[in-house]
Parts: structure tokens; sequence; C-alpha cells
């Protein structure tokens, strides 16, 4: 019955981004987070030399909805993993007096301290990772810098709402999938919090490459409106109502396919999940999606600065 959904759900996958479908059995077995954390080699497609010199590189929407596709695996295990743990608020609730003077929850002080050490490794180098802590980060890494190729536009590689997705994680998405109370488990529960936070910030971030592929597709398009900075206009140039529903009906079934609690008895019971599908569906239709639009704008109104 997993095979066969798999086989489903890869369908639909192939035939949005195109592409016949061909399944491997294997694949169901290969972990999706080695496949969502290799970076730019997904965006980038093509590096191909200008003939004076420099290097041209070309951003692809199928390569941007790929890696979009496997983040949505990333992003449903790391819900999975929370739910394993009831709500825990004063682990992100109360503030306590550090020894530096200042007051952090725990969860932030654990994010703050996490980016910190992220950033000396070069996590925040890569145009796809956005810190939550700015502020805190160091200029520098402590390793060699992998050089990225400049895929979005400088003026507007800047446009980070972490502040926003940390508000919204914890007053309106944590308590739709955690069941309540406190079992005093807080640093693991602080843990699974920053896995979900970075993975949420990277597919909402994401924006941003799906803004400049678009806007390089058609610039004639886009630019009245930036020009004119009418965000409405934006908003409907960039929506598409028929993919939105795709993604939220494929997030749901991968959370039934990856949550569903195994019984190897057959009993004609209800199937149980770990998570609701229908709360991971709505988590990106009425946050995800919206919060990704919401930074595609951003971006867009600075792309021509």
């Amino acid at each position: 019955a997993l095979l066969r959904l798999k086989k489903k759900v890869k369908r639909e996958e192939e035939e949005e981004a195109g592409k016949p479908f061909e399944f491997l059995p294997s694949q169901l077995f290969i972990s999706s987070r080695w496949f969502c954390r290799s970076a730019m080699a997904r965006v980038v497609v093509e590096e191909s030399d200008s003939g004076s010199g420099g290097s041209d590189v070309r951003l692809s929407l199928d390569s941007i909805r790929e890696s979009l596709i496997r983040q949505e695996d990333t992003i449903v295990f790391s819900l999975i993993e929370r739910a394993k743990f009831p709500l825990n608020s004063p682990a992100f609730d109360e503030s306590r007096c550090l020894d530096s003077g200042n007051s952090s929850s725990l969860t932030e002080f654990l994010v703050r301290e996490i980016e910190i050490l992220q950033a000396k490794v070069g996590r925040y180098e890569n145009p796809e990772e956005n810190p939550f802590f700015l502020e805190n980060i160091p200029p520098h890494s402590v390793f060699p810098r992998h050089k990225y190729p400049p895929v979005l536009h400088s003026k507007a590689l800047s446009v980070n709402i972490n502040k926003r997705i940390w508000d919204i994680y914890f007053k309106e998405l944590l308590p739709l999938f955690v069941k309540p109370g406190d079992d005093g488990n807080y640093p693991s529960t602080a843990a699974s919090d920053l896995a979900c936070l970075q993975a949420l910030s990277t597919r909402i971030h994401y924006g941003k490459f799906v803004a400049e592929v678009k806007f390089r597709d058609a610039p004639q398009d886009y630019e009245p409106a930036i020009r004119a900075k009418d965000t409405e206009a934006l908003m409907k140039l960039l929506t598409f109502e028929k993919v939105e529903e795709m993604v939220k009906k494929r997030v749901r079934k991968k959370a039934e396919t990856f949550g569903q609690e195994v019984n190897c008895v057959f009993s004609g019971d209800e199937k149980r999940y770990k998570v609701d599908p229908l709360i991971v569906s709505r988590i990106y239709g009425e946050w995800l999606i919206p919060l990704t639009k919401v930074v595609e704008v951003e971006y867009l109104l600075r792309r021509l600065d």
C-alpha cells in the first residue's frame, strides 16, 4: 500500500514538472533529507561560458520546483518529529536572565548559538539560507568560502521575513499540530523547533529564486507593477491557484504516507497519523504558500534597484 501511494505521489510530481514518469522501488527507501540539502546544484542548472571571460548563470523553474517538492519531505518529517513532544511552551515563552545580562528563552538561546556556529562553517554564505538573528552572525566563516554563483539580484538578496515566520510558528502553527501539555523535555523540544523553523524558512525564502526566474522569463510583465510599487498587481501575477491546490494535495498525501501509524496486524480500525494530514495541507495553504509569495513580492519590489 505504501509503495502504491508513493508511486502515485511520484507520478503527480513528475506530471507537475512536465517530465516523463519513472518510478524505481528503491526511491521509497532513499532518505529525502539528503536531497533537500543539496543546495545550489538544483537551482543553477547552467553556468556556461558567455564568451566575454565571465559566466552566464541561468535559472530553471523546473529545477526550483523540484527543490520545493523535495523540501516538502523535510518539512513533513520535521513536523512529525516535533509532534512527538507536547507544546512545552516554557521552552519558548519564558525568558531567563543569561550570564551576559541579556534575557532569552531556551529556544531563542539555542537558535542564536547554533546560527553562530553554522555561520562559522559557512552556512549563510549560501543564498538559500537566511538566519533568524542576523545581528549575531559573524562577518566571515572560519573555513574557506565556497563561491556560490550570483543567481539573485544583489539589491534584493537581503529580503528576510524570519521574524514574522518565528512569530507565526510559535503563536499559530505549533498549537495546530502538537498536543497541549508540558513534559519538561525542553532542550529536545527546542532542537526540534529549530529543525522546523529552518525547514520552513528555507522553503519560504525560496520565493526569491521563484521571483527571479519569473522576472527573467517575462520582465515586460513585471516591470510596470514594480515601478508603480503595485503589490496587488504583483501578487496576481505570481498566483497560480491550480498549482497551489496541487501542492496542498501532494503534501497531504505525503503526510499520510510518512506519518501513518504502522500496524502489522490488520484490525480494520481507522488509520491513525502522527500529524493530521489535513493540518499539514492547511499549513501550506494558509501560511507557507502565502508567505512565499510575500517574499516574492518583496524581492520583485527591489529587483530594479
